[in-house]
């Protein structure tokens, strides 16, 4: 199994991961495991900015080909907010119920047709000190104010997805990942993670 290092202290993000990358002869590891690993200040001012900022910092200091991911929701009548704000929307230290309520009061008179948003994701891979690959991706919804599902983290519970009537908190994993901007960003990655690792012989089948 080829060791890559995934740049999260989110079980929730590094299940998902785990989830869809099954299979593939990849060992995921997460911050976690590293107890003298001190956080990257992300000063990015875009999703991939801070991606690729986390994946070197990472990288650089356990040696490990690491995946990192920055990723948030983007709500259009709050002029793109929280963005890259999204996971101290509320303040610190990070408190998702907190994020939540804010962005309901937020949007407490708005419309539904205007409470269109997007969760969106960006990828990076570093390998030998720097940023060999990048993947993205884009999930279309809208913000509800009663949390529904018990299913995913963050915003999930608000975030209605068209055409089915519900939350992403209430899809199966399974459903969610097929659908979600994490899953679109990491198939991406993975197709490249393979490619790179089977051109330079690395690739175990």
């Amino acid at each position: 199994m080829l060791p890559v290092l995934v740049a999260t202290r989110n079980p929730g993000k590094l299940r998902e991961i785990r989830e869809i990358a099954a299979g593939l002869p990849l060992a995921w590891r997460g911050l976690h495991e590293f107890s003298d690993l001190t956080d990257v200040e992300e000063t990015g001012s875009t999703f991939a900015e801070n991606a690729r900022l986390k994946a070197l910092h990472y990288e650089r200091r356990t040696g490990l080909p690491t995946l990192a991911d920055d990723s948030g929701l983007i709500v259009d009548a709050l002029n793109g907010a929280p963005g890259v704000h999204s996971a101290r929307f509320a303040g610190t230290p990070r408190d998702d119920a907190a994020n939540n309520r804010k962005l309901v009061a937020l949007l407490a008179s708005m419309p539904p047709a205007q409470r269109t948003a997007r969760f969106r994701c960006a990828m990076a891979f570093a390998r030998g000190g720097r940023v060999v690959l990048e993947s993205e991706g884009t999930f279309e919804g809208l913000i509800v104010d009663e949390p529904r599902g018990t299913n995913g983290f963050g915003y999930d519970p608000h975030f209605l997805v068209p055409g089915l009537g519900l939350t992403a908190a209430e899809l199966p994993p399974a459903d969610k990942n097929a659908r979600s901007h994490r899953g679109q960003a990491l198939r991406s990655m993975l197709r490249q993670v393979e490619a790179l690792y089977r051109s330079a012989g690395e690739w175990e089948a």
